[in-house]
């Protein structure tokens, strides 16, 4: 997803005590910049400030963060040479949305076993249901035109 230009993170919404990859392809990508480094913090006061060296690929500059328990994620770029993208003095910033569990329930078997969560009934089969749906619109055209080749297996 891209959330702002030259920056894309692997998800659609940052999410409280997840795992996210950035991607920049900014400015200092552009210059061609040797190494770059995300310089992150978590709320208005930048907390737990970090710097990361992000791995250089074809298709930017890439590096994984785990996100905390903040109202939002700010970050800028700086390469080695001590060049900065902050998005002209504004930095990067983005809100993080609490982790939701209305798709978990508790189970709770007996009290020194700690509890486990599995998703409702109810969520499973809404993506039983899509699936099959997605099935009958990819296939049944093919079917009913006579362009479906089922797949023989060579023995």
């Amino acid at each position: 997803m891209e959330l702002t230009k030259n920056i894309f993170f692997n998800t659609d919404k940052l999410v409280s005590n997840t795992v996210v990859k950035i991607s920049y392809t900014g400015k200092l990508f552009q210059n061609n910049a040797d190494e770059v480094y995300i310089h992150y913090g978590f709320g208005l006061l930048w907390e737990n400030l970090n710097d990361v060296k992000m791995e250089k690929t074809e298709l930017g500059f890439q590096a994984e963060i785990e996100l905390q328990d903040s109202e939002s994620l700010n970050f800028c770029f700086k390469d080695s040479e001590n060049n900065w993208d902050n998005n002209e003095n504004k930095n990067y910033i983005f809100p993080i949305e609490k982790q939701q569990l209305a798709l978990l329930v508790n189970e709770n078997q007996e009290e020194n076993i700690l509890p486990t969560r599995r998703l409702r009934k109810t969520y499973l089969w809404s993506k039983k249901i899509r699936l099959a749906i997605y099935k009958v619109i990819t296939y049944l055209p093919k079917i009913i035109s006579g362009n479906y080749k089922r797949k023989v297996n060579d023995q």
